[in-house]
């Protein structure tokens, strides 16, 4: 309990230096637990591997949780995605500065076995963000769900991010790249690899694209290993989700529950590092506690 308070103290205050406000919705009473502790309390929780609201409340200190009740936290969570957004965007800038380049890459993100994908009714209440079926070369699986698209900076800092349904091709996400990146160089793996893509970034953003080729290619050339090993990173940070945050375990029943869960996650993982900058630590120590 007393780790609890030491970390959600921590974590209000770094989010008090990107947002002067307390409370974002339009509420006709003034809640006893501000909207900003809320999503301290939201952050906290993951950071502590906590993913669960039933075993979330069952440790979460009286004075904080007799100013709030369960389902209400729920709803108010799930109200707060753009805050907890733009706050995320404006951790990940400071962190990033002036950096150049990026990593790009997916991980698969099951929402259920494929034996169940026919009868669940998870995250379908909308066709077009539905889950569906899909298949990810480099773990050589077939699953159900979605696809997590993520942009890092060379440090190690999620910089974008976006949910699709797994069926759709890791290029297309490319398209939306060039809405937030400019003058850049981008890696990626074989998986991004288009002349079309990779002359669009350029001419549209001067965003240069940096993909191995494959062996049977003409005019192949190897990729350099400063490249090769700079991707690591990102491949880094989604198994720090997995494993710290929990981020393949799914309680949610609405779409908008999960990419709730999924945003508090990166958010989490974000803010830990900004600490870790603070306090003059390897921002990628996420397991070091923020005391």
């Amino acid at each position: 309990m007393n780790n609890f308070i030491t970390k959600y103290e921590k974590i209000l205050e770094i989010l008090k230096q990107f947002e002067t406000k307390s409370n974002f919705l339009n509420q006709i009473r003034c809640p006893r637990l501000s909207d900003i502790e809320l999503i301290a309390v939201d952050l906290t929780a993951e950071s502590l591997s906590i993913d669960s609201e039933y075993q979330l409340f069952r440790i979460l200190p009286n004075s904080l949780s007799s100013r709030i009740e369960r389902s209400v936290y729920n709803r108010r969570r799930r109200k707060l995605f753009f805050i907890k957004e733009r706050i995320r965007k404006a951790m990940s800038d400071k962190l990033t500065g002036n950096e150049s380049y990026f990593i790009v890459d997916s991980m698969p993100l099951e929402i259920c076995k494929l034996s169940r994908s026919s009868r669940t009714t998870i995250c379908k209440e909308d066709y077009l963000t539905s889950p569906s079926k899909g298949y990810c070369a480099s773990q050589k699986l077939h699953f159900y769900g979605y696809k997590l698209h993520a942009v890092c900076s060379a440090s190690g800092v999620f910089s974008d991010f976006e949910l699709t349904q797994a069926a759709v091709h890791d290029i297309h996400y490319l398209k939306n790249i060039k809405n937030n990146f400019s003058s850049c160089v981008l890696i990626g793996d074989k998986g991004y690899l288009s002349a079309e893509y990779q002359l669009d970034l350029f001419s549209s953003n001067n965003i240069k694209l940096e993909v191995p080729m494959r062996v049977n290619q003409h005019g192949y050339e190897k990729h350099p290993y400063l490249f090769r090993k700079t991707r690591k990173r990102i491949e880094t940070l989604f198994s720090q989700l997995c494993d710290q945050f929990l981020i393949r375990r799914n309680y949610a029943k609405s779409f908008d529950g999960y990419k709730n869960r999924i945003l508090s996650k990166i958010t989490a993982l974000t803010v830990i590092q900004l600490i870790n900058k603070l306090l003059n630590r390897n921002i990628n120590n996420i397991k070091t506690l923020v005391v």
